[in-house]
């Protein structure tokens, strides 16, 4: 039977000849290699328990009275939107342990695309022919960032409320057009009754469909272009050694499949994530403490808290402090990420196609610079919870910011250097030793480390 279709199907697509070629496309055995299809699995998951959660979602800001089966919040005004997630999390059957796998399958997500995407830079993956597949996967992390914020702030929760407050106030702090810009993603003056509608219709409409189209993209070209390798025996500048897709890559990637499922459900089920019964609803008279947001923002929130208290005027227009650090910052963020590819370029004089990736050390300045940015962005994250470690060690919150505006001068720049130097000496070294009449072989381990191996060379004594 199973013959018959494919035969009148290619007797009317003729795709047996793509198909035979696709079957024995090659794919690099690396590990590494499946850090992107981590992301894509979780986005799978992603896609079927929101669907799921989406049936007993109610977007809506109306107010009610709660008085469903959790007693301590009897006789509480609330908004439809957070009395429906507290149905689902303790009514709707396997309706918590379904919204905690997709929290945790969130944060797996963006972190599985952060983790790609540092491979790709210190690999110098992103180089010709590979740089709009870059920039792509910078649309990808940004789209991710912004999926993952909107679901985060649909339950109308006390901590997620705070996050929203903060981000209007981000909005509003852009010169000129700030007012605009929150009027149009929050529907008027905060806490707005139009904000839970636009923020789901972003998330369960916009963001995924975006998402969708931005991976087909990306994948289409990985396909036109083939894969990177890392250097080894055989492979040059002008093949892909690797498992075919069919049946020994697909097996493989199936098999991830139901391990990131598995792993996610266990999260899921196991580790209790954004209890909301224990916040309570929004109110704009109170603010929650602590109030962290997600690992992916926290950078963002650390940047709010240890920026300066700018307020300057221009051109009778204020731009007030949070501009600087939560807009300003990140746009030059991202920005330098954007046109990395070709600012290297132009430093190093490369524009030939490469196929066969660098290993870190091998471009020393540019791991350092990427170590340094990794340092900062931590530091910033540390920051983002400087309240709840001031509470822990003791001391004052004030004392604890300008210790970290310290790190976040000092850190990254030490960490650089650091790294710069100890990959310049690891190149040296193995240089040293080829000129010495062996070769130093560098491969990948099984855990995801480099392992040196001297070899013999053959031509000298």
């Amino acid at each position: 039977m199973i013959r018959r279709v494919v035969l009148a199907l290619d007797d009317r697509l003729g795709t047996a000849h793509f198909m035979r070629k696709a079957l024995r496309k090659a794919f690099p055995d690396h590990w590494s290699f499946m850090l992107g299809e981590i992301a894509l699995y979780c986005f799978v998951v992603l896609l079927a328990t929101g669907t799921y959660l989406g049936f007993f979602f109610d977007a809506s800001a109306q107010p009610i009275t709660y008085n469903g089966s959790y007693p301590s919040l009897h006789g509480i005004q609330m908004s439809a939107a957070y009395a429906s997630v507290l149905r689902l999390s303790l009514d709707i059957r396997a309706g918590l342990l379904l919204r905690q796998i997709h929290h945790w399958a969130a944060l797996v997500f963006v972190a599985a695309i952060t983790v790609h995407m540092c491979r790709i830079f210190f690999t110098g993956a992103f180089r010709r022919p590979r740089e709009l597949n870059w920039i792509v996967g910078l649309v990808l992390l940004i789209l991710a960032l912004g999926a993952g914020f909107t679901g985060y702030s649909l339950p109308d929760d006390l901590l997620s409320g705070t996050g929203l407050r903060i981000a209007y106030s981000v909005l509003l702090s852009v010169p000129v057009v700030g007012g605009y810009l929150a009027f149009l993603f929050f529907g008027g003056d905060f806490p707005a009754t139009q904000t839970i509608g636009r923020l789901f219709f972003t998330h369960v409409l916009v963001l995924p469909a975006l998402l969708v189209a931005a991976m087909a993209i990306h994948l289409g070209m990985i396909w036109r272009q083939k894969h990177t390798q890392f250097r080894g025996p055989g492979r040059t500048e002008n093949n892909v050694i690797g498992s075919p897709l069919w049946p020994n890559y697909a097996m493989k990637s199936v098999g991830l499949l139901f391990a990131v499922a598995a792993i996610l459900t266990a999260l899921g089920a196991f580790f209790q994530i954004n209890p909301i019964w224990l916040y309570g609803p929004y109110n704009p008279a109170n603010v929650s403490s602590p109030a962290q947001p997600d690992w992916y923002i926290g950078w963002l929130e650390g940047a709010l808290r240890l920026g300066p208290s700018w307020d300057w005027q221009i051109f009778n227009h204020t731009i007030p402090a949070p501009f600087f650090a939560g807009v300003l910052l990140p746009l030059v963020f991202f920005t330098l990420l954007f046109v990395w590819p070709f600012l290297e370029r132009r430093i190093t004089h490369d524009g030939q196609p490469h196929q066969l990736l660098d290993h870190p050390s091998d471009v020393p300045w540019r791991t350092g610079v990427g170590a340094a940015v990794l340092a900062f962005a931590i530091v910033l994250t540390f920051a983002g919870s400087d309240d709840v470690q001031a509470k822990i060690v003791g001391i004052s919150v004030e004392r604890l910011v300008n210790l970290y505006r310290i790190m976040l001068l000092v850190l990254p720049v030490a960490v650089g250097l650091l790294t710069f130097q100890f990959a310049r000496e690891l190149r040296a070294r193995r240089n040293a030793l080829a000129e010495a009449g062996t070769r130093i072989a560098i491969s990948r381990t099984d855990s995801g480390g480099f392992a040196e191996q001297p070899e013999k060379d053959a031509r000298r004594p």
